[in-house]
């Protein structure tokens, strides 16, 4: 078992208040030692950024992108070793970890490589302007050009540790920004092992640097400092609301990704091919990280002629899953990240009991020991109303409300505070898309659950504010200069 440092100004600090366990969620055991970091490290951390900025922002654009294609290809590199340490921290399941924990990290390294070359600068068309007292008049030229913010924080979570990381490190860097890391407290120990890597890629001292914390304070101290210039955070609305409400005194730039309670709508017209893709992707709720993602269609909204139809698929759906231990390749549904996360998805689950829901599948906990388990549960007989169909979970709970018209069906699907990824269903995509346009949602897939790499990824309402992926992620570490000049 290893205890880290800080990783700050391209070497390992000794943390000054010692360390915390970090726990594997299956095994309940110590996987390693976190650093516990005091506001003078954090200060630390975004003073060696603010040092190194400037020069990395200068560099070459080509060798920015020779940087990130390298470190893309030492995580290949030391696949073996990293994919092992992320399963233990993380509880997924050795299915999930080995196709879309590290390989995803790989494949956003890679993209912002290819970023760093984009062009940054956008020509305008000279105009003439008649002289005033300002200035003479003439022919006058003008371009918009993207320029580093500066120090970006990152705060990630805890669902995609290293996949959260390179997607928003990846495009900072990218873009000539210096980074301090924040991982979720507790997994960060896979973005620790970043800091010499990115060293070994090239990376200059202070350009990249990792501290963590067991509770908020670290967070906190990292977003009040005055040299971070823009914070990129991924979590729960709730944290995201006190970050905003802390930049905002001082007006650095945010980039947040926050909750999601996504709606699978399934129109009265789905065929049999329909249903089962609806099933399916309702499924993946379960399936997919024991439901620990924001985009997770956990709102079934089916039409009232297929709504037992679909109740009936999805308990057996869920009725076929294997719950257990994360390591064997059988299992389909690991463990939750902690035991007081079990603890808060139980509540919501006996919430909806008490309230005259019906537990059609799970809702008690698995008889597995050690490890912080819940059941696939499907809840049906919902209304609107519940906290079960309202806030956020994060877990493997699947909510089932039935409707009797489209405009039934966008009101349930608009009645949440978010809008982060909804989903539609239907024989007629064309259908589809119109209602698509009537769903305040960032994301919205269409007979699918599949992503788009290229597509900007954010919410609408209190799912957060701006957009990441593609180029629009890389526009989102920048600031747009103009520049003018007479012809």
């Amino acid at each position: 078992m290893r205890a880290y440092g800080h990783w700050i100004d391209g070497a390992w600090q000794a943390p000054e208040k010692g360390h915390y366990p970090v726990v594997n969620p299956a095994t309940e055991r110590v996987v390693g030692e976190a650093p516990e970091a005091t506001p003078a490290e954090v200060a630390a951390a975004v003073t060696a950024a603010q040092a190194a900025q400037d020069g990395w922002s200068r560099t070459d654009p080509r060798k920015r992108a020779a940087v990130l294609e390298r470190m893309a290809e030492l995580l290949i590199e030391h696949a073996g070793e990293l994919t092992a340490l992320l399963q233990a921290e993380t509880g997924a399941t050795m299915r999930l970890t080995t196709a879309m924990q590290l390989p995803t990290a790989v494949d956003r390294f890679r993209r912002c490589a290819r970023g760093a070359l984009e062009p940054d600068v956008l020509p305008i068309a000279p105009r003439p302007v008649r002289a005033s007292p300002l200035a003479p008049g003439g022919l006058i030229g003008a371009a918009a050009v993207r320029r580093p913010v500066g120090v970006v924080a990152c705060i990630t979570s805890y669902n995609f540790p290293v996949v959260n990381l390179a997607g928003k490190a990846g495009p900072a860097l990218a873009m000539g920004n210096a980074v301090v890391a924040k991982p979720a407290p507790q997994d960060p120990l896979c973005c620790l092992e970043l800091g010499p890597l990115f060293r070994e890629a090239g990376l200059p001292d202070g350009v990249f640097n990792v501290v963590t914390g067991s509770g908020a304070a670290t967070g906190e101290a990292l977003v009040a400092q005055p040299g971070v210039d823009m914070v990129s955070f991924t979590g729960s609305t709730a944290v995201g609301k006190k970050i905003a409400e802390c930049a905002g005194r001082s007006m650095k730039r945010t980039l947040m990704e926050l909750g999601g309670k996504g709606a699978a709508i399934v129109l009265g017209d789905a065929d049999t091919k329909v249903l089962e893709s609806a099933i399916g992707a309702v499924g993946s709720v379960w399936s997919f990280h024991s439901g620990q993602v924001c985009t997770a269609p956990t709102r079934a909204l089916v039409h009232r002629s297929l709504y037992e139809r679909v109740v009936t698929g999805l308990r057996d759906y869920a009725g076929s899953l294997i719950v257990g231990q994360p390591v064997d390749n059988s299992t389909i549904v690991g463990p939750l990240i902690s035991a007081a996360h079990r603890d808060r998805v139980e509540a919501y689950i006996a919430g909806a009991r008490e309230q005259g829901a019906r537990i059609v599948a799970g809702g008690t906990r698995p008889a597995l020991r050690p490890g912080f388990y819940a059941a696939p549960t499907l809840v049906a007989d919902v209304t609107p109303e519940m906290p079960v169909a309202r806030e956020e979970i994060f877990g493997p709970v699947v909510v089932v409300i039935p409707f009797d018209d489209e405009d039934e069906a966008i009101r349930i699907a608009n009645s949440t505070p978010y809008g982060l990824y909804d989903y539609v269903f239907s024989a007629d995509t064309g259908r589809a898309w119109v209602l698509a346009a009537r769903l305040r949602s960032g994301n919205v897939g269409i007979n699918t659950v599949q992503r788009h790499p290229e597509t900007p990824f954010g919410g609408f309402k209190e799912s957060g504010v701006g957009r990441d992926g593609g180029s629009f992620g890389l526009h989102a570490y920048s600031e747009l200069q103009s520049v003018v000049w007479p012809s």
